[in-house]
């Protein structure tokens, strides 16, 4: 009997992937580069399974029955290329080539045109959830060329995560969507993990509790608004102790790494033009703590003049809190808007409300607030923020005041908080019916002649002013991003 299905790739995602297709019931066939790692797999998880090892593409693809599926859990980028290059000989037109890697949504565009015109049909799709997720159920987000949908529809729903039920799995949309989907996720991730970060400094470095003072609290904080699997194992993690018995995080070096994706969303968002603060701040926070060496050289040239907290912890404690829910829903508005723009871009028809329950179960910013994004989505489907939602805009107004409490703190203290800072200042941007871009408009005319709208004129109708009477009266194009 052939495999259902193919997964070339047998690092830690692929083989768990292999393991939960497994336990669905479904027949897999293996493959990777080095057939010690098939061996070593075989030997181990796979041991007493049905799963097909193969150790040449040729007898792998003729061991998954057809219209082939053959799915890619290798590294992205050209890596990818090579791989689908060294399967075409072996796969007939209708076959299906899957790739489950963080590839940047502009390969999958390429890849799934390409492969079209061979006569195979190509998914790409972002699968999250770390080694747990995909092992017990992952979230994950296909997209590509549709008419490859329906074949691996059962298997992706069977193996996803499930929320009331419900699979976190779901088609996206056509070429790069799915992985495009799956960046905005991480980007959001980036900007989780941060806000959480700051979060934790500001307790313990500006309220000087300890870190099972602060394991307690997020301990708490995970029972309500801020539920989320991030907050979970940020609770998780303190309460972990070294050999010594002290808290192993405190002999974790503080320099952050980084695989791209959080990159390559803010990159997109400034071809946009869409505002992405906060998660662009949580990238750049990643790059700054990278910078270890020097930046103990400039505590050393900078030290930092500040008193101790005085007043009541409990007190900023909540505000810490109401900081990071405020902060958090900026970065789910941002990253909403920026796939509203994309949709728009790339001629997609996203559906957002589908996108939160995707995000809802499986995935690692899988939350409680996700329910109520999908809720947001299903009252205005074409909603422009999700500030505009009643809900949040009701849950912004009662954070407000905490929220910039706890920015004031890090002022106050030399303590820094980029994604809260950044958040709080696209927030009153925002809401900001004019801003000062009027002076700034001035001034590229002024210097460069690039034109301006006057408000007492319709919208598209430019001017140009001789400030200093020596220019000329002839403006430069103007464009906006």
């Amino acid at each position: 009997m052939k495999a259902n299905i193919g997964l070339f790739g047998l690092a830690v995602m692929g083989q768990n992937l292999v393991l939960n297709m497994n336990d669905n019931g479904y027949k897999v066939a293996v493959y990777n580069r080095t057939q010690d790692l098939t061996d070593k797999f075989m030997a181990g998880g796979a041991k007493g399974t049905e799963i097909i090892p193969s150790y040449s593409l040729e007898e792998f693809v003729n061991s998954i029955e057809v219209p082939r599926k053959v799915m890619l859990m290798v590294k992205a980028g050209e890596v990818v290329d090579k791989c689908i290059e060294g399967l075409l000989p072996f796969l007939s037109e209708g076959d299906i080539i899957i790739d489950g890697g963080n590839s940047l949504f502009t390969d999958s565009n390429r890849r799934t045109s390409y492969l079209r015109e061979k006569g195979i049909l190509f998914i790409g799709t972002g699968v999250s959830g770390g080694e747990e997720g995909a092992r017990h159920g992952p979230s994950i987000m296909p997209g590509g060329n549709k008419d490859a949908w329906e074949s691996v529809k059962p298997i992706f729903q069977a193996i996803s995560a499930k929320v009331d039920g419900a699979p976190c799995c779901q088609w996206v949309g056509e070429d790069g969507a799915g992985h495009y989907v799956k960046m905005v996720h991480n980007g959001i991730e980036y900007g989780d993990m941060q806000l959480i970060c700051e979060a934790y400094q500001l307790m313990y470095e500006g309220l000087e509790l300890s870190i099972d003072e602060i394991q307690a609290i997020f301990s708490e904080w995970n029972k309500g608004v801020l539920d989320s699997y991030l907050v979970e194992i940020t609770a998780n993690i303190l309460a972990f102790k070294d050999e010594n018995g002290k808290p192993l995080v405190n002999n974790i070096l503080d320099t952050a790494g980084q695989k791209g994706t959080g990159k390559w969303t803010g990159i997109n968002a400034l071809d946009m033009g869409i505002p992405l603060t906060l998660i662009a701040e949580s990238v750049f926070a990643r790059c700054l703590s990278a910078q270890k060496e020097e930046r103990i050289k400039a505590a050393q040239h900078l030290p930092k003049q500040a008193k101790p907290f005085s007043g009541d912890k409990q007190t900023m404690v909540d505000a810490i809190r109401d900081a990071l829910y405020a902060s958090k829903i900026i970065s789910y508005a941002q990253g909403f808007q920026l796939m509203r723009e994309a949709a728009k871009e790339y001629d997609w028809n996203l559906n957002y409300g589908d996108i939160a329950l995707m995000w809802r179960g499986g995935c690692i910013i899988r939350s409680q607030f996700l329910s109520d994004i999908k809720k947001a989505y299903e009252k205005v489907p074409q909603l422009e923020n999700l500030l505009l939602a009643d809900f949040f805009s009701s849950a912004m107004s009662t954070a407000d005041s905490g929220w910039r409490k706890a920015v004031i703190l890090g002022i106050e203290l030399n303590i820094p908080t980029p994604a809260f800072s950044s958040a709080l200042a696209y927030f009153d941007g925002y809401r900001t019916a004019r801003l000062p871009a009027n002076l700034l408009q001035a001034q590229r005319d002024y210097f460069g002649a690039h034109s301006y709208e006057r408000l007492d004129k319709p919208r598209g109708e430019f001017f140009h002013t001789n400030w200093t009477g020596q220019g000329g009266n002839t403006a430069s194009s103007t464009y906006n991003a």
